[in-house]
């Protein structure tokens, strides 16, 4: 992973000819694993893992990613008792999801060596996430799960790596199809959906691909400063498009009912960021 000892490059894509590099200040521990597990130290991003390559925890902005992908439709929602994780092992997910008043939060990570690394080198990711008695931990693959589990939740995240390799199962209209099943009525997809910038022929496909499976389908951004490259985008998938168009009044009047300290999700920040550049908006067609 680490070139010449100190610094850990990811290519983030090859076909733009496009590398993030952080510098490993103590070199890189790998860790035993299914997968491509590691783990450095750097001066800006603190802690970091990179998995099969790439960068999957930076401790210094992993509440950026972890706040939007599980507040934007819990917020946006308002009722949300159940929620399925797909992947999210590091728990970070699941930690904002366990801010709120939910009953039960199922999360389905295919590596236990992952969950074991997060508790052992990220604590403070998952911050006591795993003991939380409302969250049950499975040790399975993600697209098996949902295409035979009977439950029923009302927002289904998937907190997958990129579509490369054994990841892109968890981009497929089959698996798509499951997540709707196993979504109460008014229930809603939540994705990690690439970077609209590198990648915008992929992002169209994929945009079609849930407009395929969901009745409406839209996409919000976040700035995360270790996903270099430009705004990462988000899918929000449901068979409405109420969700997308919760208003600002009904999200502070949300968050005022229960008061949560974030430091990058806002009502304002969540409505905001549906808003997208045209670029962006032509990406996903």
């Amino acid at each position: 992973m680490a070139d010449n000892g100190e610094w850990v490059v990811e290519t983030v894509s090859e076909r733009a000819g496009f590398r993030t590099v952080l510098r490993a200040e103590n070199g890189v521990r790998v860790l035993d694993s299914a997968q491509d597990l590691g783990v450095f130290e750097n001066l800006t991003f603190g802690r970091v893992m990179v998995l099969d390559g790439a960068y999957q925890i930076t401790t210094a902005d992993e509440f950026i990613y972890h706040e939007m992908m599980a507040h934007v439709p819990l917020y946006a929602h308002g009722a949300v008792r159940e929620v399925l994780i797909i992947g999210g092992g590091d728990g970070g997910v699941a930690r904002e999801v366990l801010r709120h008043d939910v009953a039960r939060v199922r999360l389905v990570e295919i590596d236990r060596a992952v969950v074991d690394l997060a508790v052992a080198e990220f604590p403070d990711v998952a911050a006591g996430a795993f003991e939380d008695p409302r969250l049950d931990l499975v040790i399975d693959d993600g697209v098996r799960h949902v295409a035979t589990t009977t439950d029923r939740f009302d927002v289904v995240i998937v907190d997958s790596p990129d579509p490369i390799g054994a990841g892109a199962v968890l981009f497929g209209e089959a698996f798509y199809r499951d997540c709707r099943r196993v979504l109460r009525p008014g229930g809603a997809l939540v994705t990690q959906s690439g970077m609209p910038f590198l990648t915008p022929d992929w992002m169209r496909g994929h945009a079609g691909t849930l407009r395929g499976v969901f009745g409406d389908v839209a996409f919000f951004l976040t700035t995360v400063p270790s996903y270099t490259g430009g705004p990462l985008a988000h899918g929000l998938s449901s068979d409405g498009d109420a969700l997308r168009r919760v208003s600002l009044e009904t999200l502070t009047a949300r968050h005022r009912e229960h008061p949560l300290t974030m430091r990058y999700w806002s009502p304002e920040v969540h409505r905001a960021a549906f808003a997208l550049p045209p670029y962006v908006a032509a990406a996903l067609g």
